[in-house]
């Protein structure tokens, strides 16, 4: 499994990547919607975690454009700042799922797990 996170908060993400860097899962991060769509364009990823609100390229612009280049990848939002209607919206632009943030890594991934096993079954089962 490789996960894409792109969240704007450095300590955030450098903590998510070093506890999945522990249970063996490679990640890789980037703090912008720019810099998620360079990785994207450079990667193959497995999924992709987003954070809604960033500053610049915000999580919804990000979320149409990593949908442009690989329209197949699992992407879930992360939502602190953002109102459940910005995370509406991401849903109807093709994320998988939304969580509020912070939120346990035991439940991200297992969250970004269902999301990878219904990409590979062709499902588009969403929760919310």
């Amino acid at each position: 499994m490789h996960i894409l996170l792109i969240d704007d908060e450095l300590s955030f993400l450098e903590t998510v990547i070093t506890r999945l860097r522990l249970r063996g899962i490679a990640a890789e991060g980037v703090e912008s919607g720019e810099k998620a769509l360079e990785a994207m364009r450079a990667g193959h990823f497995d999924a992709v975690v987003l954070d809604v609100s960033m500053p610049g390229m915000d999580g919804v612009s990000t979320l149409r454009e990593l949908k442009r280049i690989n329209s197949e990848v699992p992407v879930i939002m992360l939502t602190g700042h953002a109102t459940l209607e910005t995370a509406d919206e991401g849903m109807k632009l093709g994320a998988f799922d939304y969580m509020m943030k912070p939120c346990p890594i035991d439940e991200l991934l297992d969250k970004v797990s269902e999301a990878i096993r219904s990409r590979d079954k062709g499902g588009e089962a969403r929760q919310g």
